[in-house]
């Protein structure tokens, strides 16, 4: 993937790996800072098992090594090495903004057309906001499309919200090849790099997390927090 092949280009893996932890819904690695990642365990137990080749001994491996983990097969070891690469970003707060995405995308929304690919929580509130609403999903739940849909809908759009996760299962330079060019497209999510890099493929903004409190953070994720429920975070907002 060479949005993968980008992001790494940019990092300096010249630190040591002092902690992964992977919870049932988010991954969490400590390197120069740490960097989170959703887990994706419905994805990961339809896999092949075990899904993380060698457990117990991921310290010993380097920060590049854990990184290319994020082009595996694997949806757990993918995680890991997304995990490790937003561990490893120097993320420029003057750069961004404290703003929702769910925030961002109603602003951008209002009266359009709008695909979000993945369910999250803020998707209820659009309905009411936008003029017509495509929430994709790999999982749906009611009232949601499936992502077979996403070549027919992702291109009407005016708005694409594109989980970050896609970089976990391979799909986002995919979806990004289905948005209009002139759609407002964001990437959002705790998997999502903070980096101005996505701004080269047509991506208008990036809504990811900071970590501000490392060792809260990898207790919330250790034991089992969803998103919501992390502690010592930020989420940041940083546009094109």
């Amino acid at each position: 993937m060479k949005v993968l092949d980008d992001l790494l280009s940019t990092l300096n893996f010249d630190v040591g790996v002092r902690d992964v932890r992977q919870g049932l819904f988010h991954t969490g690695v400590l390197t120069r800072n740490c960097g989170l990642a959703a887990t994706l365990p419905r994805d990961a137990l339809q896999q092949e098992q075990p899904s993380v080749r060698e457990p117990g001994f991921l310290l010993r491996k380097s920060a590049l090594e854990l990184a290319r983990m994020a082009y595996s097969e694997s949806i757990l070891e993918a995680a890991i090495g997304m995990a490790t690469i937003n561990s490893l970003l120097q993320i420029d707060e003057e750069c961004c903004m404290n703003l929702n995405a769910g925030d961002l995308i109603a602003q951008k929304g209002r009266g359009k057309k709008v695909a979000i690919v993945g369910h999250f929580p803020f998707t209820s509130r659009l309905r009411g906001i936008v003029k017509e609403l495509w929430v994709i999903e790999k999982n749906p739940r009611e009232g949601d499309y499936t992502e077979a849909e996403a070549e027919n809908l992702i291109p009407k759009a005016d708005v694409v919200g594109i989980t970050g996760t896609a970089f976990t299962n391979h799909t986002i330079e995919h979806l990004l090849k289905l948005c209009e060019p002139k759609a407002y497209v964001v990437i959002l999510g705790d998997t999502t790099p903070l980096s101005p890099v996505l701004f080269d493929y047509g991506i208008d903004a990036v809504s990811g997390t900071k970590v501000i409190d490392y060792e809260l953070a990898l207790q919330c994720v250790s034991q089992g927090a969803t998103y919501q429920q992390i502690g010592g975070i930020r989420k940041l907002t940083m546009t094109r």
